[in-house]
């Protein structure tokens, strides 16, 4: 079976947790499962700082945990029972995007939602397209189901290299589209993302292009839109969504897709459980409640996330090393030192970064954002490893 992990390395080369939320937001699970970190006992493990899996620190709460535990029911009875809040998280979504129903699929996830689209556009004639590194999930399925993955490298800057991306859609199923970037963190902006899907349907009008905006809300940059838009009137254009990452839940596995009815219709009679049998209870209040809060939660979610990623990109630039430009809540750094060698050393202290990212596992390494107070105390580790301690800056 073709794990992630192999894929990337192929390619690469060629009551206590409602409480606190910390199992909604699933802290350190990326982590785990790559085995990023030596085996630590109950102690150890409620200190080390989890940087390594893209999560929002904070987790989702306490309107959506109050919500989620409402969901139990007496006795838990509303977890026994099929639920009937689909249709009211649908009806919430469309009219937070202002959109129509029939515009929306949820997921478990916004796996799911790359999923269906990587098994619905791609054929063993029509590859998947996609940059090195990306987000493996669409990539990595395609090959698990024997269909072509056209790599396409990044340019210098890091960034999605869009002539060589819409040179390679030609006859393709499906682009696979990660903007924001993971793992580099790295944003195209909103007008050149338009030409470029312009530019695709000119050159091979067949193929579909799936934006994933898993990191959309922390993003800054000047030319800052989401394709939506353009996705409810193309229907060779989808865009997914996920409660995972700034809305603090990615243990409860939630995430849309948007499009136009026509792609909208042909992903969900592929996968007749999308938005129903897929979900539980609990994500579906608690998404609903996320969603409920308005835009000033994930304002206030951007501001410290903002903060934060400036005084660690500011730490490493002081010391000489590198950052790529993000627009995420990760920062892709140049160590100077195997990402190997970094990860390790900061394992042994209680910091947990992440994995490797082929072809740039010789220098760069993925650093997720934890809170500002686990930032100050990361880069003092981080100066321990690399020699580099110096003065650590004031936030």
């Amino acid at each position: 079976m073709l794990t992630r992990r192999k894929f990337v390395q192929t390619v690469g080369a060629g009551a206590a947790g409602a409480l606190t939320g910390s199992w909604i937001g699933a802290r350190g699970r990326e982590g785990s499962l790559w085995d990023l970190a030596p085996t630590l006992d109950a102690a150890q493990a409620m200190r080390v700082i989890p940087l390594s899996s893209n999560e929002n620190p904070l987790g989702p709460g306490k309107v959506v945990l109050d919500a989620v535990q409402r969901a139990f029911g007496p006795a838990g009875a509303t977890p026994g029972r099929y639920s009937s809040a689909t249709g009211e998280l649908r009806d919430v979504l469309s009219t937070y995007l202002n959109v129509r129903p029939e515009n929306l699929t949820l997921g478990c996830g916004s796996t799911q939602i790359l999923r269906t689209a990587t098994h619905v556009y791609t054929e063993r004639t029509k590859a998947l397209v996609g940059t090195i590194p990306t987000y493996e999930e669409s990539a990595g399925y395609a090959a698990m189901l024997g269909r072509p993955v056209r790599a396409v490298a990044l340019d210098r800057d890091f960034r999605m290299d869009l002539d060589k991306l819409a040179d390679a859609s030609r006859g393709a199923g499906m682009v696979f589209y990660c903007n924001p970037n993971n793992p580099v963190a790295t944003y195209v902006g909103a007008q050149a993302t338009r030409d470029f899907i312009a530019r695709v349907h000119r050159i091979s009008p067949e193929t579909t292009i799936l934006v994933d905006e898993a990191y959309f809300e922390y993003v800054t940059h000047a030319d800052h839109a989401t394709m939506i838009p353009v996705a409810l009137e193309d229907p060779r254009v989808v865009v997914a969504r996920t409660f995972s990452k700034a809305y603090g839940m990615a243990g409860l596995r939630l995430g849309y897709g948007v499009g136009h009815p026509d792609a909208i219709r042909r992903m969900s009679q592929w996968d007749s459980g999308s938005g129903t049998s897929s979900l539980n209870v609990l994500a579906l209040h608690a998404g609903i409640a996320a969603i409920g809060q308005g835009a000033a939660f994930v304002d206030a979610e951007r501001a410290r996330n903002t903060a934060v990623r400036n005084f660690t990109v500011k730490w490493f630039a002081d010391r000489g090393m590198k950052s790529t430009d993000s627009h995420t809540n990760f920062i892709f750094v140049n160590t100077g030192m195997l990402a190997k060698q970094f990860r390790d050393g900061c394992a042994a202290k209680g910091v947990r970064v992440g994995r490797d990212f082929p072809p740039f596992e010789h220098a760069w390494c993925r650093i997720s954002l934890g809170t500002m107070d686990e930032m100050k105390r990361a880069v003092a580790v981080f100066g321990e490893v690399l020699g580099k301690a110096g003065v650590i800056a004031a936030a």
